[in-house]
């Protein structure tokens, strides 16, 4: 056990909260508070129904985000393989007795909540293969043996969200998982060969994807080909991006959210909102938040001694670029609609905690970042 590593293990919770990178916290506050805002706009100028739910659970992630980061990492990499699969067995769950909504069964209602277990289960992918690659050498990750077992891990929940269907979370499940195989040391041939194969197998893909899932694709090669239909929502979200300009309508005068010709503005579609509101302008500040967010990320992984520690970082920080960067690009017509909300904006309870959940696990990494944690062993301190 090296000195300062010993130091670091011997703080108290509230010297721990000191060591807490609270710009950070501002940041995540602030992304909060505009989603409040817009949700207090998307209803017209009042709290319910969704803006005051959103804050109250803001709140709960926040209190459950600095919770995590205070408790000792030791703990999660212990309990990573046991965290991954409870969420598979809930996905598993899902299959046998999940709530149906919109047409998809991805819940588990609880009666005082709708658990939607694929969302959980982005980060707990992220604590899994981070606890897994913690263990294995470079020489080791070379050896292809040595992938099948992080292989299945991803494919497992893969394979079960794509059976609710929910295409989108699949996409960002193995999209992350990636990148952390990348950070892990596997070799960018492999990747090549990876997609060399799904581009051969994509005929097959598209067979078996479901009827409105083609939809979505044909509609984001050609919108216009179903203008009042399959097109609506991203022609819809487009007009509604050109008429903010660059200081937008202001706030409550958007006129294609106030005058219900913008969909679902409360959950997909808030960016498309808070641009035609606030323009240009106001869509830069909030990329610049999250920009400056996922800066703060790399720079936690990159001061962590800890293998575990480094791979938490880049996973979450991962999983909330692509959060971002699949809403921002679907709203914009880039890449076809799947469902994606927009981080800590959208209005959706489990999404919201979860990310708050990683968030803690990353903040943990950071106050935690001179822990050194043993390769083979169960957590215990160099």
């Amino acid at each position: 056990m090296t000195g300062s590593a010993f130091e670091r293990q011997q703080l108290t919770a509230s010297q721990k909260l000191l060591q807490i990178r609270w710009l950070f916290v501002v940041l995540v506050c602030l992304a909060g508070g505009i989603g409040g805002v817009m949700l207090y706009s998307a209803a017209n100028g009042d709290l319910n129904p969704w803006a005051t739910r959103h804050l109250v659970r803001f709140g709960v992630g926040l209190g459950l985000m600095i919770a995590v980061a205070v408790s000792d990492i030791r703990l999660w990499f212990r309990y990573a393989y046991v965290f991954y699969f409870v969420c598979l067995a809930l996905l598993g769950a899902v299959e046998i007795a999940g709530s149906v909504g919109m047409g998809a069964q991805r819940w588990i209602n609880l009666g005082f909540m709708n658990l939607q277990p694929s969302e959980l289960m982005k980060i707990a992918l992220v604590l899994a293969l981070a606890r897994y690659f913690h263990g294995v050498t470079i020489e080791e990750i070379g050896r292809p043996a040595v992938l099948l077992v992080p292989l299945l891990m991803v494919a497992a929940p893969s394979g079960l969200v794509l059976r609710q269907p929910d295409l989108g979370t699949a996409l960002m499940l193995v999209i992350a998982a990636g990148a952390m195989f990348f950070v892990a040391g596997v070799r960018l041939w492999k990747f090549a060969l990876v997609f060399v194969c799904g581009v051969g197998v994509l005929p097959v893909i598209w067979q078996s994807l479901h009827d409105y899932q083609r939809q979505r694709v044909l509609t984001f090669l050609n919108p216009e080909r179903d203008p009042l239909g399959a097109g609506y929502h991203i022609i819809q979200s487009k007009i509604a991006l050109g008429a903010g300009g660059v200081f937008g309508k202001g706030f409550l005068q958007g006129s294609q959210s106030h005058l219900n010709f913008l969909p679902e503005k409360q959950t997909d579609f808030v960016f498309t909102m808070l641009a035609e509101e606030f323009g240009l302008v106001g869509a830069l500040g909030l990329l610049g938040v999250y920009t400056l967010m996922l800066l703060y990320g790399f720079a936690i992984a990159a001061s962590s001694r800890s293998y575990f520690g480094r791979l938490v970082a880049v996973g979450v920080s991962m999983t909330f670029f692509l959060y971002m960067f699949i809403n921002m690009a679907m709203v914009m017509g880039l890449i076809p609609v799947v469902g994606v909300p927009l981080p800590l904006l959208s209005y959706g309870g489990t999404a919201m905690v979860t990310l708050m959940l990683g968030f803690g696990f990353m903040m943990s990494v950071y106050v935690h970042r001179d822990v050194v944690l043993g390769r083979r062993s169960s957590g215990e301190i160099l």
